[in-house]
């Protein structure tokens, strides 16, 4: 005769304590071998997953032999593991009746007949109300580790905290310090998620799982977890089966003081929060507005870049210096309205594409060192200054070191400053390669001429795709002091444009 076993457990937990499927099996079969009955792995069942529900991906295919009458009998463990509602139980029991297939348990006699159904269901309601009470004390002792500031699992894995098992919260370590630099890009530059990972990567500095490879996913988790805000929360996803589900905002409930030292306030997250959700829109899959000039818009005052940014339904740039992360000194350039901009500068731009002998002249200066070796030459001396600035911060650190200054203090900054002077030395070994090859780039005119002239007859046709591309070909830059742009790259593109700056 041929048995099926249908072992269950609701939790990975359960497979390593207590009724774990392994000890169940064992069991089954031995039961199986006393009455005769010869059992195949085929018509084996481990199941992980819920007995408050029929809707069980493996309970599904014992079912199916129950319709079928593939086999002779059922062994299961117990009442329990086969269902924690009496109700539930009741009905796969008259689905083995039905289907002719005798109902095994080992640890239980199931009887027949109305009274054996009646016990079932009495022994499934009995079940079932001890799954009620275990999840009611379970949530007990988490709603008191919450009330206490500690989390209810009993564990933390949080990036740029330790957990701390005396006191349960979240201690602040060196990764904190991460933490807070990606924020700081996010707000005042305005980057992308993928920019962010490629500026990681590219410092060194390890992911949390080890090894030096950012992802995007990561990132984007880390700054919307307000936890780095001193705000965490629990309850805010239920399994149901083996899923876990998001529950809503309103069953959340705070943790306070979870960790030590939040990396940002309680505003500076919410900047970051705003920024993501405007990258969101500006991303190339989600962009409804256009920003032609995205990433080529520098201040003049403050040296920072403008960036696309949407309001009241219309594109707009704004200089990245307006808002402040650790720093009081704000820009106080205004607004650009996008699309006007946009027009008065790729205006300039054909007109120069229209005349070869422009761009000729400009790619000749290029050719010759001119033109590109000065703009290097600029931003050479804007790392320099940058770096000595560092050097004078270090110098006044040191002084505050000597009077007393709480000396973890002194070494976090000293530890920003140096990761910062470590970014800037790469971008000046970068700058000064680019400086060099400015003299010798070597141009083939004839066929920049041609090149030219297919050009100048497609402009008219020119998309967004193409313009963007136009304008990294030509390496177009425009600095920006709130009336009036000015353009430079490989076209020497003369005199100045308006702006058309607005009121914030």
């Amino acid at each position: 005769m041929n048995a099926a076993v249908y072992c269950r457990v609701s939790s990975e937990l359960q497979e390593t304590e207590g009724t774990s499927l392994d000890s169940q099996l064992e069991q089954c079969q031995k039961k199986a071998k006393e009455l005769g009955y010869e059992i195949s792995e085929q018509y084996t069942i481990r199941e992980t997953y819920s007995g408050r529900t029929l809707d069980r991906p493996q309970l599904a295919k014992v079912r199916g032999w129950l319709d079928t009458r593939e086999i002779d009998a059922l062994i299961i463990y117990s009442s329990d593991r086969f269902s924690r509602d009496g109700y539930d139980f009741l009905t796969l029991i008259r689905d083995c009746q039905k289907a002719g297939v005798r109902l095994l348990c080992v640890t239980e006699p199931l009887e027949n007949g109305p009274v054996g159904e009646l016990l079932s269901y009495l022994r499934g309601w009995a079940s079932g109300l001890e799954a009620d009470r275990t999840r009611e004390r379970t949530l007990r002792g988490k709603r008191e580790r919450i009330k206490n500031g500690k989390l209810p699992t009993g564990r933390g894995v949080i990036y740029g905290y330790d957990y701390d098992k005396d006191t349960g919260l979240n201690v602040a370590n060196d990764d904190l310090d991460t933490v807070r630099i990606i924020g700081r890009w996010i707000i005042e530059e305005g980057i992308f998620l993928n920019e962010a990972c490629r500026r990681l990567m590219q410092t060194r500095i390890p992911a949390p799982k080890g090894g030096h490879r950012w992802s995007r996913g990561t990132v984007g988790r880390i700054m919307r977890n307000p936890t780095y805000a001193g705000r965490s929360y629990a309850c805010k996803t239920r399994t149901e089966g083996k899923k876990r589900v998001s529950c809503p905002e309103t069953d959340h409930v705070l943790i306070p003081n979870a960790v030590d030292k939040p990396a940002f306030t309680w505003e500076e997250w919410e900047m970051i929060q705003r920024q993501l959700d405007r990258n969101k829109e500006l991303s190339p899959r989600n962009q409804k507005l256009s920003y032609l000039l995205s990433g080529r818009i520098v201040c003049k005052s403050c040296g920072r870049k403008y960036y696309g940014v949407p309001m009241h339904g219309k594109p707009y740039y704004r200089c990245s210096g307006r808002i402040g992360l650790l720093s009081d000194k704000r820009c106080t350039s205004k607004i650009i309205n996008a699309r006007q901009l946009d027009e008065v500068v790729w205006t300039e731009v054909a007109a120069a594409l229209k005349d070869p002998g422009t761009i000729l002249a400009g790619l000749q200066q290029l050719r010759d060192g001119i033109n590109q070796e000065g703009f290097w030459k600029e931003e050479l001396d804007r790392i320099a200054k940058k770096l000595k600035a560092m050097d004078v911060e270090q110098e006044q650190l040191l002084q505050w070191a000597k009077k007393g200054f709480p000396e973890d203090l002194v070494v976090r900054d000293n530890q920003k400053i140096n990761r910062k002077r470590t970014e800037l030395q790469r971008e000046l070994k970068e700058t000064k390669t680019k400086l060099r090859r400015a003299g010798e780039s070597h141009i083939d005119l004839q066929n920049v001429e041609r090149f030219c002239e297919i050009t100048s007859l497609n402009l008219a046709d020119f998309g967004y795709a193409e313009k963007k591309l136009a304008l990294e070909a030509l390496m177009v830059r425009v600095w920006i002091d709130g009336k009036t742009a000015h353009l430079d790259g490989v076209l020497p593109i003369p005199g100045e444009v308006h702006a058309m700056s607005q009121p914030l």
